[in-house]
């Protein structure tokens, strides 16, 4: 029978792996690993191929589908202020400041009362019942009653994007302050902690990322609502951009009012990534 020892001591030192690199137990990698960068730009670049050639070629009529030429040129004479219109940059900072505001005020009252609900049910009981009515309810629902209370001035515009971001930031603040297992909160009691200093120092720290991914889905709901708010008698931003173009079957400029809207809403999201990134690395390595 051979020494078996003798083997594993022979064999050690030329299948041992090099200092420092990570031990391969398994073929299959985490789920999701890797960087995507590469392959968005690849489809990024992609669609605006298929864009490019189906609109050239003229498979698709410009009413329709204007090409990438005309979107751009749309783009450069409201840039620089060309256009038969105002210039494209004080329909970007009117709506930067309705957005902007509405998010700013839901921030600053919708994360404490979410957390206020996730710490006791006497304000989980008085604002439970109407976040859950009217979070379904799609902004245009309540936009004439709007109107009729608070009149067609800027509060209208930011009142509507400020409800359409509440309620995500509310109930994802009230769903993050059960992300604290309860053997971490017996553990800081067990310390010596207070009741503040077990939701200061335990329960606070595991609600950010969820709060955090409730900032990121509310400011893109405020994006989105961004086009019903400036039906409001806007003369003004870039949904009245929109509409007023729509209006006039320009769909060169309503296409490229699109593409602003979506790539300042996708520059946002890209910071607040960042931002959860910095505030809690910790996320999905525990």
């Amino acid at each position: 029978m051979p020494d078996l020892t003798a083997t594993v001591v022979a064999a050690g030192p030329a299948t041992a792996p090099a200092t420092g690199a990570p031990l391969k137990t398994s073929k299959f990698k985490v789920p999701g690993e890797g960087n995507s960068a590469g392959i968005s730009v690849v489809t990024v670049i992609t669609l605006l191929a298929l864009w490019a050639l189906i609109t050239n070629m003229g498979w698709v009529k410009p009413l329709f589908l204007p090409s990438p030429q005309a979107v751009f040129q749309q783009f450069y004479e409201y840039l620089i202020g060309t256009a038969n219109d105002k210039p494209l940059w004080q329909h970007f900072l009117a709506s930067m400041f309705r957005v902007f505001s509405a998010f700013f005020l839901a921030c600053v009252t919708a994360i404490p009362i979410g957390i206020g609900m996730g710490m006791s049910r006497v304000m989980r009981g008085i604002f439970d019942p109407p976040l859950e009515f009217y979070r379904p309810l799609p902004p245009l629902a309540y936009l004439p009653l709007i109107i009729i209370w608070f009149g067609i001035d800027e509060m209208p515009k930011v009142l509507l994007i400020f409800l359409s971001c509440f309620a995500p930031l509310a109930l994802a603040a009230r769903s993050g302050m059960r992300s604290a297992s309860q053997e971490q909160i017996n553990a800081a009691y067990s310390m010596g902690a207070s009741y503040w200093q077990v939701i200061r120092h335990v329960i606070l720290p595991s609600a950010l990322p969820d709060i955090l991914i409730g900032m990121r889905i509310a400011i893109g709901f405020g994006w989105t609502t961004l086009v019903a708010a400036e039906m409001v008698a806007a003369n003004v931003g870039l949904g009245q951009m929109v509409l007023n173009a729509s209006n006039f079957l320009r769909t060169d400029i309503v296409i490229m009012g699109i593409v602003v809207i979506g790539v300042v809403a996708y520059m946002f999201d890209l910071l607040m990534r960042w931002v959860e990134r910095a505030l809690v690395p910790w996320k999905g390595r525990m």
